[in-house]
This record gives structure tokens, C-alpha cells and sequence, in this order.
């Protein structure tokens, strides 16, 4: 069997996370479930971050044998008493809580802290880490293209996160996906069900959603014509994406990721879903959900 192209991301595992979330925070026993089934499943590569919690203890507390981690550092604090040994003690402390000796990526969680006073200075010792063997690869996790417009040229980037989902389709139409591949960058996608809410029954989408009414009736319209489930309709998409190297997906049970790993072995082509493009940042960005 061949490597899973479906990544796990585990900031469920830190703390509540996802519009649809239901049960808080992944029990230590359900995170052991959950990894055991990935591992069966051939899924390798695991995303965290500094930032989750306590995502990167339970991470450990598990083991990591077999899986390539992807971390990500906090954000850069106004007085860290140097770059170089604020992103060494950094990544010494996930390090071990993740209980390994080195990580397959570690990525900016903020990319313009690159771009700050002290922007040189971080990507050197990024660039440094990877000379010295601590991490395969360095990159920056991103909410919009445009922060690769802004940091492309001043960091050599071997890995990129950013949102790709039926509805935020960014990532391809500003012509960056192509770009990243052409460049042999490795690419990962996240936020395949918009945090859950693309996967909600149509009556149970929060009233602040109002505004995209026209948007979900199209929705499970086209589900119901198609007959594919939200779940195979949402991963079609970015797994038919050759230049997508993993897709992450978050759960809160392993009942939850075998329907995923069901899904994505379904997907095949899957209905069109063109027609939920939406450039309204207000939609596509839930960090604007709040405001809504």
C-alpha cells in the first residue's frame, strides 16, 4: 500500500477546535485510536504546532515512530533575547514533548515575522537548523497567497501550508499551486471542510451564515443530485490536485477519520463543485467568523 496523500493535523488534540466540534478536546485514549488507525492506514505525516496546546505532548506521549512531524513556531515575541536561541530553545522543547531527534518541518506560523527588523536573523537560523540537521525542511504556514507574494524571495521555502477547500480556492486560481510545484515545493492543504461547516446538515448551519443562503442550497442540492457524501464532495477537490502533496484533515474520533479514509478512497472524480468558489474573505476566513 501506498502513502496516504490525507495528512493528520492533531490541534484537536491541544485543545476545542472547529465550528462542528461537539467534543471538546481529544481524550488521551481516542488520540491513541486515532493514531494507531492512521498508522494501519499508512498516513505518515502529522501536523502540529507550539501553538496547539498541548497537542504536541499528547503527540509524544503516544510516540512518533513512523511518522514524519511537521511543527510550527509561535509567534515571534518582542523581546526573545536573540533569534538564533529563541528558535533553538523552541524547537529543543518540542522537540521533547514530541520525544524525537530531529522533525521532518518546522514552519513560521506568522510568515511576516520574516518580514520585521529581525526578519534576517530568523531565517537564517531556520536555514541553519536545516544546514545542522535538526529539520528536513523549513516553510511557513500562510492564511492567504498574498503572503507568499510578500515572502517568497526572501526565504528559500521547502514546505507550504495554506487553506484549499471548495470554497477558497485561492491557492490555485492566483496561480501560486503552480508556481510552488514548478518550483519543487512541497505542499500541503488544510481546512478541506471550512472548519466543519461544510460538512453540517443545512439546517443546523449557524444563522451568522445567513448571508451565503443561495450557497448552501446549491450545496446539498448538488450533493443530493450526485449522491456523494459532504465528506467525499469536500476531499475530491484537493486530492485530485496533483501539485497537493498531502491533505490534512482534523478529527475528534477515530470513528471520524475512518469515515475520512472511506471517503477519500471513493472520491474519484466526485461532483463539480466549481460553483462554490467565493472570494468573500468574510467566508473564507474564519478567523472573520467572530465577527460575522
Amino acid at each position: 500500500m501506498t502513502k496516504s496523500k490525507v495528512a493528520l493535523g492533531t490541534v484537536q488534540f491541544g485543545f476545542d477546535y472547529g465550528i462542528a466540534n461537539e467534543v471538546g478536546r481529544v481524550s488521551f485514549d481516542e488520540a491513541q485510536s486515532i493514531l494507531s488507525l492512521a498508522k494501519e492506514n499508512k498516513i505518515d505525516v502529522l501536523d502540529t504546532a507550539i501553538a496547539y496546546g498541548t497537542s504536541e505532548d499528547v503527540l509524544g506521549k503516544v510516540g512518533m515512530d513512523g511518522f514524519r512531524v511537521v511543527t510550527k513556531l509561535p509567534l515571534l515575541p518582542a523581546n526573545q533575547g536573540g533569534i538564533y536561541r529563541w528558535v533553538m530553545e523552541q524547537m529543543e522543547a518540542s522537540l521533547k514533548r514530541l520525544g524525537q531527534g530531529k522533525l521532518y518541518a518546522l514552519l513560521l506560523h506568522r510568515p511576516q515575522d520574516s518580514l520585521g527588523l529581525n526578519g534576517a536573523q530568523l531565517i537564517q537560523a531556520l536555514t541553519d537548523l536545516k544546514n545542522d540537521k535538526f529539520v528536513e525542511k523549513i516553510g511557513i504556514s500562510i492564511y492567504s497567497p498574498d503572503e507568499l507574494d510578500a515572502v517568497s524571495n526572501k526565504i528559500k521555502i521547502d514546505l507550504v501550508q495554506a487553506p484549499l477547500n471548495v470554497v477558497d480556492r485561492r491557492l490555485q486560481s492566483s496561480g501560486w499551486l503552480d508556481r510552488l510545484k514548478d518550483d519543487g515545493v512541497e505542499v500541503h492543504t488544510r481546512s478541506a471542510f471550512l472548519q466543519g461547516l461544510l460538512l453540517m446538515e443545512r439546517s443546523k448551519i449557524p444563522q451568522k451564515f445567513s448571508r451565503w443562503s443561495n450557497l448552501w442550497d446549491q450545496w446539498h442540492e448538488k450533493l443530493q443530485d450526485s449522491g456523494a457524501s459532504p465528506l467525499e464532495a469536500c476531499l475530491a477537490y484537493p486530492l485530485s490536485l496533483e501539485q497537493v502533496d498531502q491533505v490534512i484533515v482534523g478529527v475528534d474520533s477515530a470513528s471520524q477519520l475512518s469515515e475520512i479514509l472511506q471517503a477519500a478512497k471513493n472520491v474519484n472524480e466526485g461532483p463539480d463543485t466549481s460553483f462554490m468558489r467565493s472570494t468573500d474573505l468574510d467566508l473564507i476566513n474564519p478567523s472573520n467568523w467572530n465577527h460575522l
